[in-house]
C-alpha cells in the first residue's frame, strides 16, 4: 500500500473533495479480510511488543471525525489486538467546569502515553479548534488574549498545537493523526441504522442529528484544521471512511510504517544477569516433581 496517498502534505491547502470517501480499487474483499489485513495486524502486534519492551519511545494516535465515522470501531478492532499494558485510550468531549479553569491543552496530558505505550486520543485537543467555531458561545472572552479578535484565535491555536506536537516529537513521542473522511450520505445511513435497530439504539445520540445540520460548516473547519496542522513531525492522514475495513487497514499500515522507523528492539540481558538466568534455569530443571 502507498500510504502517502492518504498523507496531507505540509502547508497544503486542503479541500476534502480531493480525498475519496470510498476506495474502488483495492483488494478483493475475501482476500483483503483473510490475508492482507491479518498480516498487517500481525506486524503491528510484533512491533508493539518491541516498543513496549524497550520503553524508549511512545506514539500518540489522534482520531478525529464526524459522528458515526468509525473511530470506536477502529479502536475496538485494531487496538484490541495489541497488548493492553502498552495501550492507553482517552476520549474528550465538552470540557468540564474544572477543565475550563485551565488552558485548553491541560486536559490532554492525562491521556498521553508513557514510553513504551501507544496512546489513542478518541477526539483530542483538536476539539478546541472545531467545536468553538461551530458554536460561537463555546469560546468565552477569557479564553483568548485581551484585545484579540476571535478570528485571530484560530491561527494562534494552530501554532500552539503545532508547537505542542513538536515538543512531544522532540521528546520521543511520535504523533500520528487520522481524519475519517465520511460522506454525508454514508453518515445518514449509519445514523438511521442506529435509530432503527433496537440493538444499536444505545449508540445513537439526538445530538448527532443536531450536529449534522452544521455539516457544511464542519467540512470547512476540518479543511482549515488539516491545512494548518499537518506537519512532518505530526502528519494527518485522510481515511476513506465510507469503507470501514479499508480505513482500518490504512491505520495499521501507517502504524507499522511509524514503528518500523522507530525500530524498537527487545532489551538484551547483561552478562551478569545472563549468569543468574542460567543458574535459575538449572535450579528449575533440577527441581524434583
Amino acid at each position: 500500500m502507498d500510504i502517502k496517498k492518504y498523507l496531507v502534505d505540509c502547508n497544503k491547502k486542503v479541500s476534502l473533495k480531493d480525498y475519496a470517501t470510498t476506495e474502488k480499487d483495492h483488494f478483493d474483499e475475501k482476500e483483503f479480510l483473510e490475508e492482507h489485513l491479518p498480516k498487517s495486524i500481525e506486524k503491528l502486534k510484533d512491533l508493539h511488543w518491541r516498543l513496549h519492551a524497550e520503553e524508549k519511545k511512545g506514539i500518540v494516535v489522534v482520531l478525529q471525525a464526524m459522528d458515526a465515522a468509525g473511530k470506536d470501531e477502529a479502536i475496538s478492532y485494531i487496538f484490541s489486538n495489541l497488548t493492553a499494558q502498552g495501550l492507553t485510550t482517552a476520549s474528550f468531549q465538552k470540557p468540564s467546569e474544572t477543565e475550563m479553569k485551565h488552558d485548553y491543552l491541560w486536559r490532554i496530558r492525562e491521556g498521553l502515553p508513557a514510553r513504551g505505550q501507544i496512546g489513542i486520543l478518541n477526539r483530542s485537543h483538536y476539539e478546541e479548534v472545531i467545536a468553538p467555531r461551530i458554536h460561537d458561545d463555546a469560546l468565552k472572552d477569557e479564553m483568548y488574549p485581551e484585545g484579540m479578535d476571535k478570528d485571530e484565535v484560530w491561527p494562534m491555536r494552530y501554532r500552539q498545537i503545532n508547537d505542542f506536537e513538536k515538543h512531544l516529537s522532540e521528546n520521543g513521542f511520535k504523533v500520528i493523526k487520522f481524519f475519517f473522511n465520511m460522506s454525508k450520505e454514508e453518515q445518514r445511513e449509519r445514523l438511521l441504522e442506529r435509530m432503527k435497530d433496537p440493538e444499536k439504539n444505545w449508540e445513537f445520540s439526538f445530538n448527532d442529528v443536531k450536529e449534522r445540520r452544521h455539516w457544511d460548516q464542519y467540512q470547512e473547519v476540518f479543511e482549515d484544521m488539516l491545512s494548518n496542522t499537518s506537519t512532518e513531525f505530526a502528519p494527518w492522514y485522510v481515511l476513506p471512511a465510507d469503507d470501514e475495513w479499508y480505513s482500518r487497514y490504512i491505520i495499521t499500515e501507517v502504524m507499522v510504517d511509524c514503528l518500523e522507523k522507530i525500530d524498537p528492539q527487545f532489551p538484551e540481558i547483561s552478562d551478569e544477569d545472563r549468569e543468574k538466568l542460567d543458574e535459575a534455569i538449572e535450579e528449575l530443571e533440577n527441581e524434583k516433581n
